[in-house]
């Protein structure tokens, strides 16, 4: 009789320990947030995979409630910025000031660190400051480090920026740089709330109550989790459709698809095929299934590309939405049978 080595028997277990954080995060989640579950999943796949989520909005729908109660629920460091169109870069990363050693009157310069240097950042209303100030996160979002004045600093791991934004079309707010935008592993949409949900939101938030969030999922074990989540296999045929589909929504000077031709001026870079297959993989985990399935990378596509594809005048002249955009890319591109879910 073969013996089971013990990394399978190891990463069985963290497969276990993963779903059952997950669903005691979402317990904890639904003492505060109503009718969210779409968008809590998604933020979850972020923290999984490690990477970074925007959540769009119009102000009053819960975006900062929930990342707060999300960072209150994981056993690790929380700072929030308020992003302001007076707000500089050094409010984010630090500054070196000068300090007196109390003893010799020796005089020193001394780094203090901003609020960045953290585990999760709620980057709070991200578009209503300057790109030069938004700016100040990318090296920290791509690098995992911060350099200030020449010096370069480690940020601590696992690190996450959450961002909350509003619709551009709103006033004061600035459009985020492309380069910016592509780092997010995803922009997810929070809308308006069923009536019946609403109602319930306003007659709990009406009422004196005292909620207890308990505190379920440490640093180390989401760590391990983004290390079990690329583990998961990917069929080829799965990985060459989340690859077709991301080329596809690249307008090309001959071929391709017309309407891409016709609304695009620019596709999802290679980052957004990266993000779908980490995205499948970690959805795949998450109910339940230990490989990656087409349904993964469509259920994906739409939080993946909507901010990595921009349009032309033409489509905005005609109201074509990247909504729509990506809604036709799922029609058009051929789905391998290979990689459908038995």
């Amino acid at each position: 009789m073969g013996t089971i080595q013990p990394a399978v028997l190891d990463d069985a277990a963290l497969v276990e320990k993963l779903n059952d954080g997950n669903r005691n995060i979402l317990k904890e989640l639904r003492k505060v947030i109503v009718a969210q579950d779409e968008v809590v999943e998604q933020v979850m796949i972020c923290l999984i995979v490690g990477a970074h989520s925007m959540i769009t909005g119009v102000p009053g729908l819960a975006k900062t409630l929930l990342i707060k109660t999300l960072a209150s629920v994981l056993d690790l460091q929380f700072k929030r910025i308020q992003f302001t169109p007076d707000l500089m870069p050094a409010d984010i990363t630090g500054t070196d000031i000068i300090q007196e050693d109390v003893g010799t009157g020796k005089r020193e310069l001394v780094f203090v660190k901003g609020p960045i240097f953290t585990n999760i950042l709620l980057a709070d209303e991200i578009n209503r400051t300057p790109p030069k100030t938004q700016a100040a996160l990318l090296e920290a979002m791509e690098e995992l480090q911060a350099t200030v004045q020449g010096v370069t600093y480690p940020m601590h791991k696992p690190f996450f920026v959450l961002a909350t934004q509003n619709p551009i079309e709103l006033e004061g707010t600035y459009p985020l740089p492309e380069a910016q935008l592509d780092r997010f592993m995803f922009n997810i949409i929070i809308d308006y709330l069923q009536e019946e949900d609403e109602l319930r939101v306003v007659e709990e938030t009406t009422t004196l109550r005292e909620i207890e969030i308990s505190r379920t999922v440490s640093g180390s074990d989401i760590l391990d989790f983004q290390r079990l989540v690329r583990k998961v296999p990917v069929p080829e045929s799965v990985a060459r459709y989340a690859v077709s589909l991301v080329r596809a929504s690249r307008p090309a000077p001959t071929g391709g698809l017309e309407f891409i031709r016709e609304w695009v001026n620019w596709g999802a870079s290679p980052r957004a095929a990266q993000y779908l297959l980490l995205g499948g993989k970690a959805r795949a985990l998450l109910n339940g299934r230990f490989n990656v399935a087409i349904e993964d990378i469509q259920a994906l596509a739409y939080p993946v590309m909507r901010h990595r594809i921009l349009t032309n005048f033409h489509a905005e002249s005609q109201k074509i939405t990247t909504e729509e955009i990506i809604r036709r890319l799922l029609e058009a591109v051929p789905v391998p049978a290979s990689g459908l879910r038995a």
